[in-house]
């Protein structure tokens, strides 16, 4: 993939197969990516549906190549190496202090326009600077690399907890398990 051009395509074996790019559809399938309900094959499908407008015409034998460069273009291109990071950003819980600060950057409001390339959103998401999204990343980066915050930082927690601290998703027997005790405690 070139980085100058935004992919509309991905060739997978000798056949170019139509992709869907907007943003929306893209944070949708982060969204289903971290749903602890599906496992590794549900999660492949989900991608393949979600990127190929044509998912069932790809060849089976071809299937793992169009995974590979499915993922490359979630990635913008980007050589993904296979260390594994902490989470750092749920697109899902983050929306309300992402968006603002991807409108900042793009001087729109990009909610207005779902067909937005994938690409130029995240453009925008990676030129974010100063304000809460930031003060969140940053402070969540510092307790992934077990780094001490600083007291301007620490303040930011204890009041915004909500805000920093990622939740991380419950299993639908979790979700059953929570409304039977809710129902019992009210």
């Amino acid at each position: 993939m070139n980085a100058l051009d935004l992919p509309t395509s991905l060739t997978i074996g000798e056949v170019a197969y139509s992709i869907r790019t907007g943003w929306r559809e893209i944070l949708k399938l982060f969204s289903a990516m971290n749903d602890p309900d599906l496992d590794a094959e549900m999660k492949n499908e989900v991608l393949l549906q979600t990127i190929y407008s044509d998912w069932l015409k790809i060849p089976t034998a071809l299937l793992p190549e169009a995974l590979e460069k499915a993922c490359a273009f979630l990635d913008c291109g980007y050589k993904r190496d296979d260390i594994r990071r902490p989470r750092l950003v749920d697109w899902q819980q983050d929306a309300a202090i992402i968006i603002p600060a991807v409108n900042a950057v793009a001087k729109q409001e990009v909610r207005l326009n779902p067909d937005i390339h994938w690409w130029t959103f995240h453009g925008w998401y990676m030129s974010i600077e100063g304000g809460v999204f930031s003060t969140v990343l940053r402070i969540r980066q510092k307790q992934a690399q077990g780094k001490k915050l600083d007291k301007s930082e620490e303040e930011y927690l204890r009041d915004n907890r909500v805000i920093v601290e990622l939740v991380k998703p419950m299993t639908a027997e979790e979700k059953a398990i929570k409304a039977y005790f809710d129902k019992w405690l009210k």
